[in-house]
């Protein structure tokens, strides 16, 4: 018979199931290990095949540590608020609770489906109010520790879906989801203080294993830098009269050292001074800029290769150097968020300053020059020497800006500072389906946070979740919620109806999964103890700044606070590569090339699913989809099962060809090679190579009579990892009684897999002549007198003479002949 992968996938998903052999046990006497995935959203569509890529590779490692010994923890659960289901309500009146449940279902049946030995009993959705409840506990602990507060700032505001979006919901200038247009507007919203925790975020990097490009991409959103922070007086007016003359335009540089360069100064758009510092005859055009200004997204005002755009507010300042009088203009490629909304602009040495003097004509002096003296092209932004510079002229870089500092802070006009990229986190959401916050108004205009012993403030149920475009939540139409008594006092409340972003759940649900049902407490001391940090994070690259870094935050809050024992939740992080579709291009509906897992299996079976994920190439790399090629691992598994049982068309039940028989030294070669090979490449997370090294030996043992059960029953656990639906069978067939999941790993004997003899490339003057076999740790001489004996060696050096004998151990030897 075929191997029939419907019979025996179902078979072992009920058993697997029923007997919940996953089910994860705080076991004091055994190490432990912690393999988490980035937990999915769950939306409507389901899975497509790039999903299992990741889920694949740590189901892997969660097996395989299994057998060493450990007492593994490998969950799974659902981010379950968000946008989408809201939107996706507004749209059809089905309530996203609704649809929610719906999509976990498919999800949970396609992630079984596929065999991964998630401990089921652990799941959790940051949508149910068993688990927001500790969400909302969390949120009052940053909020009694000064963490959270409210504030006025510049959101991007969508009148379509009418609710704020981060900044990574928007493109371009309008909305991810639907593609409407995203306007800059200030709204007063709740704010977390992550700058607080700024330089431990960046200083803690150095102790994880997490790809560096990642860990840059975090220390760049942070963006530490030490400089000069001061004031420069206004001028007044072109025309003379005097705008603001009191006022004082505070500015960040990293460059103090350029000061004598400084030709003009810019304001961001959303600066308070803008409309102080605007003379009557711009304010028509600075307020038509400003108001193009609050359409763009914060990365495209960013864009080093967009063109600049600005406008003159007609005010000048004093620049206090050289008391030369310097135009104030408008810019949106200075950031409000970043140092002071106000930046001193020196086109000679900064790329953005001598584009924009470029596009607008502004005077560019040269104030910096290479140390060697030698001549700059184009704009200098390294370090040297200045020139035209006053007292400052002649001074290396370094001691130009210490002698400025010091220079502007006795005069009282500034200080050295320290700046981050960074800004607060913006922690409100005029959305329904989100987490309620644990807040109450009272009438005087104070605010409190709910006792925890009213955890969790569910959602209502409501009629409607269109959302008042207002800036106000759909929660605040809800007025029998919203009015309410406080239960101890009596008096009147008003309670939050802004709602927390989807991005809060997501903060610490991996401390969760150490106690998902304790209903006392969000986690116990003793399973956080026990189960963090997390020793292998799993997901995409595009969570580097957005996620990863919350979770960060959140965990040394609660670090600080003596909840946890770590400060950083994620020991290793690794990235997997994306799965693309068979046109080489990212899966997506519109572009039609995206494979459902679903008609996969149907066909092929789970294992073979598995088995080519993880054969496509290394994990952390993109790969394009093949349909033609998942066909190879399909037979492979055809394969493998043939070297076990064998049956003819008319047979029911496959005939057992393994036997208790001696096995070869080649045979055992092979095994033990096998088993050193699969070992090394699965803790080093080589997945492909490990499944090369299977196929070795399934390929030896299909052409060999010999089935040596010695070396066909440690295959089955070799192979059970990546493909445990066919393994759990074969095990059972071998007559095996132990828990496949739970059996010891096998060891590698040292003496087959030795090598005796090795091969070593003999060149003549460079060129490959031949090889030769010597024994392992053979010298120069022994290898030299075998390499003569080739004819073809021989035939080159005769008649010549050896100049020179390179010789590298194991490798080469080289005769340089003259």
């Amino acid at each position: 018979m075929a191997y029939s992968h419907k019979r025996v996938e179902s078979k072992w998903q009920k058993y697997w199931d029923e007997n919940e052999s996953f089910k994860t046990v705080l076991d004091p006497k055994k190490p432990k290990y912690y393999v988490l995935d980035m937990f999915p959203y769950p939306s409507g569509s389901g899975l497509h095949v790039g999903h299992p890529e990741g889920y694949t590779a740590t189901d892997i490692l969660a097996r395989y540590k299994r057998t060493k010994g450990f007492s593994v923890l490998h969950p799974m659960g659902w981010d379950a608020f968000g946008l989408p289901a809201e939107q996706h309500a507004i749209q059809t009146g089905t309530h996203p609770a609704i649809t929610t449940k719906t999509a976990i279902g498919n999800f949970t049946r396609q992630l079984k489906m596929l065999g991964f030995s998630y401990d089921w009993t652990r799941e959790i959705s940051t949508a149910e109010p068993s688990y927001y409840k500790w969400t909302q506990w969390i949120f009052k602990r940053l909020y009694d520790r000064g963490l959270a507060y409210k504030k006025e700032v510049p959101v991007n505001w969508c009148p379509a879906l009418k609710t704020v979006l981060a900044n990574d919901e928007v493109i371009d200038g309008k909305s991810e989801r639907g593609g409407h247009p995203v306007h800059r507007v200030p709204m007063n919203q709740w704010m977390l203080k992550i700058t607080d925790y700024a330089e431990r975020l960046l200083k803690d990097l150095d102790g994880v294993n997490w790809p560096e490009s990642t860990k840059d991409l975090q220390r760049n959103w942070i963006g530490r830098s030490e400089g000069l922070q001061m004031k420069f007086a206004i001028a007044g007016a072109p025309d003379g009269v005097t705008a603001g003359s009191s006022e004082q335009i505070e500015i960040f540089t990293t460059r103090p050292d350029t000061l004598y360069g400084a030709t003009y100064l810019v304001l961001a758009p959303e600066h308070p001074l803008v409309a102080k510092l605007t003379v009557a005859g711009q304010k028509a055009e600075v307020d038509t800029y400003v108001a193009a200004a609050s359409r763009k997204s914060e990365i495209a005002r960013q864009e080093q290769t967009k063109e600049k755009t600005g406008v003159f507010s007609g005010t000048y300042a004093v620049n206090p150097v050289n008391q030369e009088k310097i135009p104030v203009w408008i810019a949106d490629y200075v950031m409000m968020g970043y140092g002071t909304g106000a930046i001193m602009a020196v086109p000679a040495h900064d790329d953005r300053d001598h584009d924009f003097a470029k596009a607008f004509s502004l005077p560019i002096i040269e104030v910096v020059e290479p140390a060697d003296g030698a001549a700059a092209e184009g704009c200098f932004t390294g370090e040297g020497k200045s020139i035209n510079s006053g007292t400052l002229t002649g001074l290396s870089t370094k001691d130009a800006k210490e002698k400025i500092i010091a220079a502007i802070e006795k005069e009282g006009r500034g200080k050295k500072t320290v700046n981050y990229k960074l800004r607060d986190w913006l922690f409100s959401r005029q959305r329904y389906w989100g987490e309620p916050f644990p807040i109450v108004h009272f009438e005087d205009g104070t605010r409190s946070t709910v006792d925890d012993e009213y955890l969790p403030v569910s959602l209502p149920e409501v009629k409607s979740y269109e959302p008042t475009g207002t800036g106000e939540s759909p929660l605040a139409a809800i007025t029998d919620w919203m009015n309410t008594t406080d239960p101890k006092t009596g008096k009147k409340l008003r309670r939050e109806t802004d709602t927390m972003p989807g991005s809060a759940g997501s903060s610490w649900y991996f401390l969760r999964y150490c106690d998902p049902t304790n209903d006392k407490e969000p986690w116990s001391r003793e399973a956080e103890k026990y189960w963090m940090p997390v020793d292998l994070y799993l997901g995409g690259p595009e969570h580097a700044v957005g996620h990863l870094l919350y979770a960060r935050f959140w965990t040394k809050v609660l670090f600080d606070a003596g909840l946890v024992t770590h400060d950083e939740p994620f020991k290793r992080l690794v990235h997997q590569g994306m799965i693309l579709g068979e046109d080489g291009e990212k899966m997506s509906k519109s572009r039609g090339n995206v494979i459902n897992p679903d008609d996969v299996v149907n066909e092929f079976g789970a294992d073979t699913l598995r088995i080519y994920e993880m054969f496509m190439g290394p994990l952390d790399q993109d790969k394009p989809w093949s349909t033609t090629a998942i066909s190879g691992s399909y037979r492979f598994l055809a394969r493998a099962w043939r070297i076990f049982l064998e049956g003819k068309e008319d047979q029911e039940i496959d005939t057992l060809i393994v036997k208790d028989e001696a096995a070869t030294e080649e045979d055992l070669r092979i095994t033990h090679k096998t088993i050193q090979k699969v070992t090394d490449d699965i803790e080093g997370l080589r997945f492909n190579t490990a499944i090369s090294q299977m196929m070795m030996f399934v390929n030896h043992f299909t052409k060999e009579p010999r089935k040596p059960r010695a070396c066909l029953k440690p295959f089955v656990q070799l192979l059970h990892p990546f493909a445990p639906h066919m393994a759990e069978e074969l095990w059972e067939r071998i007559g095996e009684k132990e828990a496949l999941a739970y059996a010891a790993w096998p060891a590698f004997d040292p003496k087959y897999v030795t090598e005796d003899a090795m091969t070593i490339a003999i060149q003549v003057l460079g060129k490959t002549r031949g090889t030769v076999s010597v024994p392992v740790g053979s010298d120069q001489a022994t290898v030299e007198k075998a390499a003569r004996e080739i004819a073809q060696v021989a035939s080159q050096l005769e008649g010549k003479t050896v100049k020179k004998v390179i010789f590298v151990p194991g490798k080469i030897l080289n005769f340089v002949v003259g």
